[in-house]
């Protein structure tokens, strides 16, 4: 598992996902941007659900982290856990080959197991890489504690206690936090929009950096830049 971890060292994972209600996601479009990233030089893949994650492993062997979710997302998202909540989701995620499994670590209410159960039945249970996608530094910190082997800032901004980090910015002040505080390999995700991010992010020490809505969401893009348009005029 140690070679998987070296694999992503210092290099730019994608998040290949989409809302079923996006174009990009009939027609097995999905997999066309996936194989696009790859021939681009993603350094591995972060993809969401069974379905996915499978089909990609049938087009490259770089380390694939992944998650489920539902779709579309709950109303009240910024209150609960839902980024693969159980130890059944991980099950699921390890039975169709992805090399590095992530799931929500902050410190809300789960639906099932507690974060320490389920992070124990994945270790005992399963020869995968465990990633937790938490918010702040104590819920890394307590992770980290816990046994995982990758931490990200995933969902800094986008839970109910931090939503005022979600400033459009990546929270870079998190992954200073976390590089400096644990021994944990430290992934930067979140608002990543631009290659300064990117940069900024491994000067500061992150071990890799994913990159989503800023390299495959056509629809965002779009709306960014009509956005970003008419608040100039």
């Amino acid at each position: 598992m140690q070679q998987t971890i070296s694999k992503i060292e210092n290099k730019v994972i994608v998040s290949c996902q989409a809302s079923s209600d996006e174009p990009i996601y009939k027609n097995n479009c999905l997999m066309s941007i996936v194989e696009s990233v790859i021939q681009g030089g993603a350094g591995g893949l972060r993809l969401a659900g069974q379905h996915d994650i499978s089909h990609a492993k049938n087009l490259t062997d770089i380390p694939i982290i992944g998650i489920t979710k539902p779709d579309p997302l709950p109303h009240n998202w910024k209150e609960i856990v839902y980024i693969t909540p159980t130890f059944k989701d991980i099950e699921q995620l390890a039975a169709v080959g992805a090399d590095i499994i992530a799931f929500d670590g902050t410190s809300r209410i789960r639906p099932k197991e507690n974060l320490e159960e389920i992070i124990y039945k994945a270790k005992k249970n399963l020869n995968r890489l465990l990633m937790a996608d938490v918010s702040t530094l104590k819920e890394g910190l307590n992770c980290s504690k816990l046994g995982v082997d990758i931490i990200s800032t995933t969902l800094s901004g986008y839970t109910s206690h931090t939503i005022e980090k979600n400033n459009g910015e990546p929270d870079f002040d998190l992954l200073q936090d976390l590089v400096k505080k644990t021994e944990c390999p430290i992934i930067l995700e979140g608002r990543v929009w631009t290659p300064e991010h990117v940069k900024k992010a491994f000067s500061i020490g992150a071990y890799a950096v994913v990159i989503g809505s800023a390299i495959t969401r056509p629809k965002i893009i779009t709306e960014r830049f009509v956005k970003n348009s008419k608040e100039e005029e």
